[in-house]
């Protein structure tokens, strides 16, 4: 009942500008209404776990130029947990990878994004790719940096 009430009211779909975007840069994989677990165990201004597990749902797109992912929790909006141009500079906050049971968003140690927290996150997008599409991917394993504002919106607290 909850993914029909999903799919009906949109929560979890791509939004119309993202898919439009990722559809002109030529799309090689589009899940949406995928099934994220959420991994927490730390403490940020707001918000104290221990091995908190939550489940979420968002889209995945990966294109010829980038990866795309995002987290909904209302209908018609959603946020971006993954913006990343194949040639974009690498970071170091959050290690990606891109395998056959999806992605995986992993941060480790999120006093590197800001040193008032502290502990690790995780997003796995459970988006089944398969061998030909992995093979058309230019990475499948990168790291880049994200804002205090990616840790608050991902544990579900407001930013400060």
């Amino acid at each position: 009942m909850a993914v029909f009430l999903r799919k009906m009211l949109g929560i979890g779909a791509l939004p119309d500008d993202m898919r439009a975007q990722a559809e002109a840069e030529g799309l090689l994989h589009l899940a949406e209404y995928v099934p994220i677990t959420f991994r927490f165990s730390g403490k940020i201004p707001g918000k104290v776990a221990k091995g908190n597990l939550s489940s979420y749902v968002g889209a995945l797109a990966l294109t010829r130029l980038r990866v795309l992912a995002t987290l909904s929790s209302v209908p018609k909006k959603a946020g971006r947990s993954v913006d990343h141009s194949w040639n974009a500079a690498g970071g170091s906050m959050v290690q990606a990878t891109i395998d056959e049971s999806g992605l995986l968003l992993t941060v480790p140690d999120i006093s590197a994004v800001d040193p008032c927290f502290a502990g690790s996150v995780s997003l796995h997008y459970k988006a089944p790719l398969s061998a030909d599409v992995l093979s058309q991917l230019p990475e499948r394993s990168f790291a880049f940096d994200v804002p205090a504002k990616f840790v608050y919106s991902v544990c579900g607290v407001p930013s400060r």
